[in-house]
Order: structure tokens, then sequence, then C-alpha cells
């Protein structure tokens, strides 16, 4: 198993996406990059924390590659926009890889270049060593699921859903 630490806007849309693929056995979402202890969201959405919402995805790397991870991800957000996805404003929405370790960055590194060849513009994702990353409160777990007539989740969240089922049809669950 290996887990990447990924943002890219809102957690609740990483957390829907990445659960309908094959092969991903955990997404847990929380907040990392910043430099507050135990941050709460209340605090996180205020932008004074550092900290970006992101999401732990643990994926078994013989039923689903990392690059398709990483391509995933490149895929459901605007890597092009600072500090922000749509109308989420703030560092909070940053696009940004937290990578463990050099074999990591690496992937990471690698990842960002590929999508460069389909994203008109310069890639603003930052790639940032992992620090300390604080599981998000429980209701933000798996969201999407529990609330799917939620506004947020239908306007937003549901569209993105539906891009990876269609682009990475092979990788999404039965």
């Amino acid at each position: 198993m290996r887990t990447f630490h990924l943002a890219g806007g809102c957690f609740w849309c990483l957390d829907a996406v990445y659960r309908v693929l094959d092969g991903v056995h955990d997404v847990v979402s929380g907040y990392t990059g910043g430099h507050v202890v135990n941050p709460s969201y209340e605090l996180v959405c205020t932008g004074s924390t550092g900290h970006a919402e992101a999401v732990a995805v643990t994926f078994d790397p013989d039923v689903i590659p990392a690059d398709v991870i990483l391509d995933v991800f490149f895929t459901l957000h605007d890597p092009r926009q600072l500090n922000r996805q749509g109308n989420d404003i703030g560092t909070q929405y940053r696009s940004a890889m937290f990578y463990a370790d050099d074999e990591q960055k690496a992937l990471f590194e690698a990842a960002r270049d590929r999508a460069s060849e389909y994203w008109d513009g310069g890639i603003v994702t930052q790639i940032e060593k992992l620090g300390p990353y604080y599981i998000a409160e429980e209701y933000h777990q798996d969201f999407f699921a529990k609330n799917p007539g939620q506004g947020y989740c239908l306007a937003v969240a549901l569209p993105k859903v539906n891009k990876i089922r269609a682009s990475y049809a092979s990788y999404v669950k039965a």
C-alpha cells in the first residue's frame, strides 16, 4: 500500500473522486502544510493557519498505478488557479502535493510535468515536504456519500466524479 497526500480545492471533491477508483483502500480528509497544531475546520477556513484541505489517498499500486492516482489529481481540479478552485478562494484551497520521501517527490514532479502538456498556462501546484497531517472532523469524511443531495455536492463534486468515471472508466469500481 502507498499513501499520497494531495490538495486541490475542497477536500470533499477529492474524497468523492478517489473513493470511486478500484484499488483505493482509504481516503482520509484532513489538513496539512500549515503552522497551527491540530487546527479545526473553522480555523482552517479563515486562511490564517497555512493549512490546505487535503486527502490522504491509500491505494494498492498493483491494482491502480501511482501515475493514475496522480493523473486523476490533475484531471479533477484546475492546477493553474493560485490559492483557489472555482468559488473556493484562499490558501486552504491551493493546489499542492505533499511528499513523504524523495521517491514521492520525483513522482509528483513527473506528474506535474505530464499535466503541463494538457493545461494551457502555468501550473501553480506546489510540491512540498509532508509535515503533520491532521485528520478532519468526522462529518467531512466521505462527505459526498453522506450528503448526496447537498448543493455543493450536486453542483461541484458530482460533475468531477462523473468526469473521472468517464475519463478513467477502466479504474472505476464495479
